[in-house]
């Protein structure tokens, strides 16, 4: 078998996704994610420019040694681009294989592990209030654990309070172009509000609830200790990206004042961004993307690796992984001994139609399915309807203008 032709296709239907189709000469095709939310051209151009052509005539079922040769061979490793790339060769060519044997993804990473994948989803609100009723409408979907955001007193935009544009699903304009939206921040007023808004939840929702939150990379190493010291009379599942993990030693001073879990790496793009975290059990929970991490076949190493450590999987589920990217993560979910959670935030019923999939949610659970490969055809008719639309992911600004971290 060989590969005759790879396509690189882009659609926006609601927001952009990169897919990169395989086809070989048997007519078997496998579909990967290549989505990098704001940077998707930069990818489009890697895989068509770079990567195509060394794909052409290839045995599609050699699939470490093509990951090797496309990491190893460029000299130029790591980093978004390459690795988002990479990830999507590395799920089609598990596609294909898969659909050779007849069988869904998961029975060729050992087959399942559990009977269904648990997730999380996201609640929001500008003031308590709405975050509540955003809470009870994740529990009518079904959600049995919850992220929970908030608006901070006194700032106009932030993060995880979804207004449509800050999430890059409508693109601000200026002079016919797209800008990034201007998020506002002041640390001080989040630490003390903070505790207040966990403390109304479990009040509203009890004990029993695991709620999460995401600090989305925006406090000191010291910030971050206090803030996971302060709220671990609320119990949290755990308290996601806490400070800048790309100096791994920092996690030692938040380790040391907080018993609360720790949630990392939906940035990180290797295991060697981790290798401190893990073998010191400085974290409890990995969360990168299938998308944006090399693949099915790299981030199953990395899961290995943290088994050792008592470290779980958390795959990244954001709606800028494409339903190809999400059933990735879910046939591996299934699979791995060592998983915790998925985070799921869903997709519009557009972005459905051009994706159909087979993998289903059902009362806060997830299940891939059991067509063959991934599961996932792409209507190539319908995403030709819905054309890339250029759009940024937000910048955010403290008080006197100074750019941090987003």
């Amino acid at each position: 078998m060989k590969i005759v032709d790879v396509e690189v296709l882009v659609t926006c239907p609601g927001r952009n996704f990169v897919t990169l189709k395989v086809t070989t000469d048997e007519g078997i095709t496998g579909l990967g994610d290549a989505t990098l939310n704001g940077r998707e051209q930069a990818v489009v151009a890697y895989l068509r420019e770079h990567v195509v052509p060394l794909l052409l005539g290839t045995d599609p079922h050699r699939i470490e040694d093509t990951w090797q040769s496309l990491y190893r061979g460029a000299y130029w490793r790591r980093g978004p681009v390459t690795m988002a790339a990479i990830a999507a060769v590395d799920v089609a060519l598990w596609d294909v294989k898969a659909k050779v044997a007849g069988l869904p993804l998961y029975q060729l990473l050992g087959g399942a592990s559990r009977e269904r994948v648990r997730t999380y989803g996201h609640a929001n609100g500008r003031d308590v209030p709405e975050l509540l009723d955003s809470v009870r409408q994740r529990q009518a979907e079904g959600y049995q654990a919850i992220r929970v955001q908030t608006g901070v007193p006194g700032l106009e935009k932030v993060y995880g309070v979804h207004t449509g544009e800050a999430i890059a699903h409508n693109p601000t304009r200026l002079d016919q172009r797209a800008v990034p939206v201007v998020e506002d921040w002041d640390t001080g007023a989040y630490l003390r509000h903070l505790p207040t808004v966990l403390e109304a939840v479990r009040h509203e929702f009890g004990p029993d609830l695991p709620l999460l939150h995401d600090a989305h990379h925006r406090l000191t190493p010291l910030q971050a200790a206090r803030l996971g010291k302060d709220v671990e009379r609320y119990d949290l599942f755990w308290l996601e990206d806490c400070t800048p993990a790309e100096n791994q030693e920092v996690f030692r001073v938040v380790r040391q004042h907080t018993t609360t879990p720790l949630a990392v790496g939906e940035v990180f793009n290797t295991v060697f961004d981790y290798q401190t975290l893990i073998t010191e059990q400085l974290i409890d929970y990995a969360r990168s993307a299938v998308t944006h991490f090399g693949g099915i076949s790299a981030l199953r190493k990395l899961f290995d690796f943290a088994a050792q450590y008592q470290v779980k999987s958390a795959v990244h589920g954001p709606e800028d992984i494409s339903p190809v990217g999400m059933a990735a993560a879910i046939h591996l979910d299934l699979a791995v001994h060592n998983f915790g959670i998925q985070e799921y935030s869903g997709h519009t019923d557009t972005t459905n139609e051009v994706f159909r999939h087979a993998y289903t949610f059902t009362d806060g659970h997830l299940h891939p399915g059991e067509a063959p490969g991934i599961g996932v055809e792409y209507d190539e008719e319908l995403a030709a309807a819905h054309p890339y639309d250029p759009a940024y992911l937000p910048v955010n600004r403290l008080a006197d203008g100074t750019v941090h971290d987003w």
